[in-house]
């Protein structure tokens, strides 16, 4: 599967979107980014569609809006997930991804499994 590039430009876009709050951050994902808040994704960059995960009631309302679509790859979008339409201006697509956060906000944080050591090797004689 071929990720896009994504410019420097498009990666400062989104950053935009994002509204400061605490446990939010914005960090690289497969050579794009994707918006945090407690360990979960809510919002990404995939081409040139900015994506948000939301609720039943959210996602129904996004999807009657023209332009909005799956999001992710092309044959394999992601499941909750919605792309914005490109027609939105930045201060709608911040209201999308704000409503995305406080979802996402709603679910229990995110446990990061710990690393797993690799097995011991025996000791030669």
């Amino acid at each position: 599967m071929d990720l896009p590039k994504h410019s420097d430009e498009a990666k400062e876009r989104f950053r935009s979107l994002v509204t400061p709050a605490p446990g939010v951050e914005v960090r690289p994902m497969f050579g794009s980014v994707g918006a945090f808040v407690n360990g979960t994704m809510f919002a990404g960059l995939f081409g040139a569609d900015v994506g948000v995960k939301l609720d039943e009631a959210g996602l129904e309302e996004l999807r009657a809006l023209p332009g909005s679509g799956p999001f992710g790859p092309e044959g394999r979008p992601m499941g909750g997930w919605l792309s914005l339409p490109a027609e939105l201006d930045d201060t709608a697509r911040s209201a999308w991804v704000d409503r995305a956060r406080d979802h996402v906000a709603t679910l229990p944080p995110k446990v990061r499994k710990p690393k797993r050591q690799a097995p011991r090797r025996p000791e030669r004689a």
